[in-house]
């Protein structure tokens, strides 16, 4: 491991963890954990405990999150979009046991543990071993789990947070699901997911069809060289005067891909928008029935879109307490 043995997290992750396959508690071993009840061992390899083995459908998240490892570490941009697309405070989180869903390379862990709280992070794909490097010396330990089949006791984290995951999962409302069971009572859930109502990614979904059948280091090589045109030809026609704006929508619309002003976060999100297997998108009223059918009460929503932040129930028996939200609050940004 890389981290002191005498971390708050350390001391505790006996404690907390329990076989993924049949959830009986695990025993400390030289390099990692093992299950008595069943016999299966998770090893800690390069400082991430695994609880899956390699090869699965997030594997493009691994790549990616290697290959622009710091790219998004950009602490004042991420803890802005941490704020709008959860609506968590740093007083949410100060001193508290975080779940952070689908850590990637930490960039929203960063955030978490700046504002003091200790986090633990699963991911599906490699870029675990990014963020346990990316956040060596903070409260921060990272996994390589399944979010259907976590692997923890329940009713552990004070808050779990899942931002721009769930939806790359083969069932979304079952990950959703998977998860306040692991959350104490009166504790918080956030998430944010994609947006169903505007439409514009109607002509990306075509091409995704064919994007997520290449192999990602091709289609990472194809943004490359795609995207930066895509952008120079943007900016070239909204400079001509009546015809260049809309005609640049159009192109726009007919291929979309990230036109934010940092290059390499360009062609970042682009691929991410592109490449992963799963890609579903939700409204509000379908998030509020997740949340309420899971006894969560004064139900929120972020400043960004799909973003719903709840309170698990003290007594099992509660509803939403807010007016369910309009469109008005759903633009949907590439990616960010």
């Amino acid at each position: 491991m890389r981290y002191s043995s005498d971390s708050f997290l350390d001391d505790g992750l006996r404690a907390w963890l329990r076989c993924p396959a049949c959830h009986s508690g695990l025993e400390q071993l030289r390099d990692g954990y093992g299950c008595a009840a069943c016999g299966r061992q998770f090893p800690s390899v390069r400082g991430v405990l695994r609880f899956v083995g390699a090869g699965n459908y997030a594997d493009s998240f691994g790549y990616q999150w290697q290959e622009f490892s710091t790219t998004q570490l950009l602490p004042d941009f991420a803890e802005l979009n941490f704020r709008r697309k959860t609506g968590l405070r740093l007083e949410e989180l100060k001193g508290k046991l975080v779940l952070d869903v689908g850590c990637g390379m930490g960039r929203f862990a960063e955030v978490a543990t700046r504002w003091g709280a200790r986090v633990i992070g699963v991911d599906l794909s490699a870029a675990a071993e990014v963020a346990a490097d990316n956040l060596q010396g903070r409260e921060f330990r990272a996994m390589q789990a399944d979010v259907m089949a976590l692997p923890f006791a329940f009713e552990t984290f004070d808050c779990i947070y899942s931002i721009g995951v769930l939806h790359h999962t083969p069932d979304c409302e079952r990950a959703f699901k998977s998860l306040p069971q692991y959350l104490k009572p009166g504790g918080t859930l956030a998430v944010w997911l994609y947006s169903g109502y505007n439409k514009w990614y109607r002509f990306s979904d075509l091409y995704r069809k064919l994007t997520t059948r290449v192999p990602i280091r091709f289609l990472h090589s194809f943004f490359r060289m795609a995207v930066p045109c895509l952008y120079g030809l943007d900016c070239g026609l909204r400079t001509i005067p009546l015809f260049g704006k809309p005609l640049a929508g159009l192109i726009r619309h007919l291929f979309p891909v990230s036109l934010t002003r940092n290059p390499q976060v360009r062609v970042l999100d682009t691929l991410d928008w592109y490449s992963p297997k799963y890609q579903s998108k939700h409204t509000y009223e379908q998030v509020f029935r997740w949340f309420e059918s899971c006894d969560f009460e004064n139900l929120t929503v972020a400043e960004v879109s799909i973003g719903v932040k709840g309170r698990k129930s003290l007594n099992k028996a509660c509803g939403s307490t807010a007016t369910s939200p309009t469109e008005e609050n759903a633009g949907l940004a590439l990616k960010s």
